[in-house]
């Protein structure tokens, strides 16, 4: 079954008609990249309209909708009408998460039907986007090799004097030319007492000998992404330093171990956070445990104190637990893993032993 055939069969009796505009919805309902496009799905049929620019490729790759080429002059309305018509509809449902007010209000005034603007839509799309396929997990697994591929790479690189934007631009490089299709997002690459900082940017500040650098970044692979974070250091570490980083990896290890279908996004953040409480560093970890992954970097489910979230088989989760002490340095080990029915897999094969450089 196709993304679309599924969105087409949990549409029925809840939704008429779904329009969707947002770049990375319908790259992932038509598996193309374009920055343009309206595709409209009833229960019967779908329709991808789409500008000149992208017609010849849109023909050319895209398959199960039909690919029709938008107007000029305001008639990408007209043909939505004309298609809603067809299929005699009474309402569309807009991805409210997605939709700006100015679009809304747009629509409004040119579209002859009820517009549905309730979350309907977009928690249909994104309860099927939270359960991946075994392709989209291989791509998701081949931007992971990506990433470790460059931390193996930057242990050679990363040294006494460095810059931490030397690093994250050496890091970069080496994804980007070594088969990934972009970034998953603006790499971190801390160092020192920055590190402390659980998404500081790099900067010029260079390595001392004795400190940890933090690294958090991913690569994409055909629209999927990979996430992992990685704490090294450069010269011997201090007892505290060593300390910290042991409550974090067994924070995770603990948390890992739990992973499996039917276990509460707020369960699992527990399992970490109270044995990091429990070492004395409970409010030095402020962020959630972990969010899924996928063609956002950031997407449900959530792992976290709030998260209302069920993990089932075949969802993605990262696992992330910090300690970050202001003023003297941060610890993070992330790692990312594929919900089973009774544990889990996990796709980040890096090494988690302290490693000193």
């Amino acid at each position: 079954m196709t993304t679309i055939e599924l969105l087409q069969c949990k549409m029925k009796g809840k939704i008429e008609c779904a329009l969707v505009t947002s770049d990375i919805n319908r790259r992932y309902f038509t598996g193309m990249k374009s920055s343009a496009g309206t595709l409209l799905v009833f229960q019967d049929a779908s329709y991808l309209i789409i500008d000149f620019r992208y017609i010849e490729k849109a023909r050319k790759t895209v398959s199960g909708c039909e690919v029709i080429l938008q107007e000029g002059g305001g008639g990408l309305y007209r043909q939505i009408n004309e298609l809603c018509t067809r299929h005699n509809i009474s309402e569309i449902s807009l991805e409210a998460q997605n939709v700006t007010l100015a679009q809304s209000r747009q629509l409004s005034k040119k579209l002859d039907f009820k517009l549905n603007e309730s979350d309907k839509l977009s928690e249909l799309i994104g309860s099927i986007r939270m359960i991946k396929t075994s392709k989209q997990i291989e791509k998701i697994i081949a931007a992971q090799r990506i990433a470790e591929a460059g931390f193996e790479h930057m242990l050679n690189f990363i040294c006494e004097g460095v810059s931490e934007r030397e690093i994250a631009l050496e890091l970069d490089f080496y994804m980007l030319s070594h088969g990934a299709e972009a970034l998953s997002f603006d790499t971190i690459a801390l160092s020192g007492e920055n590190t402390s900082l659980p998404h500081g940017v790099p900067g010029e500040r260079r390595v001392n000998s004795g400190e940890f650098v933090l690294m958090d970044f991913g690569a994409v692979v055909d629209g999927y992404h990979s996430d992992m974070t990685r704490t090294v250091c450069v010269g011997e570490p201090s007892e505290k330093m060593r300390s910290v980083y042991e409550i974090v990896r067994k924070a995770q290890s603990l948390a890992i171990a739990q992973v499996k279908s039917g276990i509460s996004g707020a369960q699992l953040d527990k399992i970490a956070r109270d044995y990091i409480s429990q070492n004395g560093y409970g409010e030095c970890f402020g962020h959630s445990l972990g969010h899924g992954v996928g063609m956002d970097i950031h997407e449900a489910p959530t792992a976290s104190p709030s998260s209302e979230n069920v993990l089932e088989e075949n969802m993605i989760v990262t696992v992330e637990p910090g300690i970050y002490i202001e003023g003297e340095f941060g610890v993070r080990i992330e790692d990312f893993v594929i919900v089973g029915e009774n544990g889990c897999k996990n796709m980040t094969l890096a090494d988690k032993k302290l490693i000193v450089l």
